[in-house]
């Protein structure tokens, strides 16, 4: 295996966070530390996963998923769904208030996340559709703490890297939540050029 890195790192992007990759002379171990089981992979099936088009390799990660050594990956969520969260996320903070909304996030939001980060052309066609669906909406009327939450969310359930700031200002005072994801922010972490101080940041499983 040590001839060719690139392979064992095209198979570890595939695996679960609590899965673990250890080279042998033959090949390579993967750890599953979650349920504390064990699978040898030989050099040959390893090298398969450098061609990702290849029928191959698509048998290999799908073997890997049936093993739970490996997670479907969520595709992008569709225009409908981002509405749909946006307005009933918008109705909890509402009903219960923000600050209970962000200690239910545990249960929303799932604390793994994939090996591979987050694209920031994704992340920001989420945010064209969270803030497009926002400022249509006379309910939400963009509303950030609703647009953030939002995209907290739907990025955590596809298994990506998301950080959710909540900011002050001091002069006039006020307040403004947003999500960072790829460098991108949803909404803007400083509408209209102002800044934010961040006084709280959740990065995954409302931790």
């Amino acid at each position: 295996m040590a001839e060719d890195p690139d392979a064992l790192a095209a198979m570890t992007r595939v695996l679960s966070p609590h899965c673990r990759v250890t080279r042998m002379s033959s090949g390579a171990l993967i750890a599953d530390w979650s349920r504390t089981r064990f699978l040898g992979m030989a050099t040959a099936d390893i090298q398969k996963f450098v061609d990702e088009s290849s029928t191959e390799r698509t048998e290999l990660v799908a073997g890997l998923i049936r093993a739970g050594c490996a997670t479907v990956r969520r595709k992008n969520h569709s225009d409908v769904e981002v509405g749909l969260w946006l307005r009933g996320v918008h109705v909890l903070i509402r009903t219960i208030g923000f600050g209970r909304v962000l200690r239910l996030l545990s249960l929303a939001a799932p604390d793994y996340a994939r090996a591979d980060p987050a694209s920031a052309e994704d992340v920001a066609r989420l945010k064209r559709a969270v803030q497009s669906h926002s400022r249509r909406s006379w309910f939400v009327n963009d509303d950030c703490k609703a647009e953030a939450v939002t995209a907290f969310v739907l990025l955590r359930r596809r298994g990506l890297k998301a950080v959710l700031h909540v900011g002050v200002r001091e002069h006039p005072f006020a307040l403004h939540a947003w999500t960072s994801s790829a460098g991108v922010c949803i909404p803007d972490a400083d509408p209209r050029g102002h800044a934010f101080t961040p006084v709280l940041s959740i990065n995954g499983g409302g931790q």
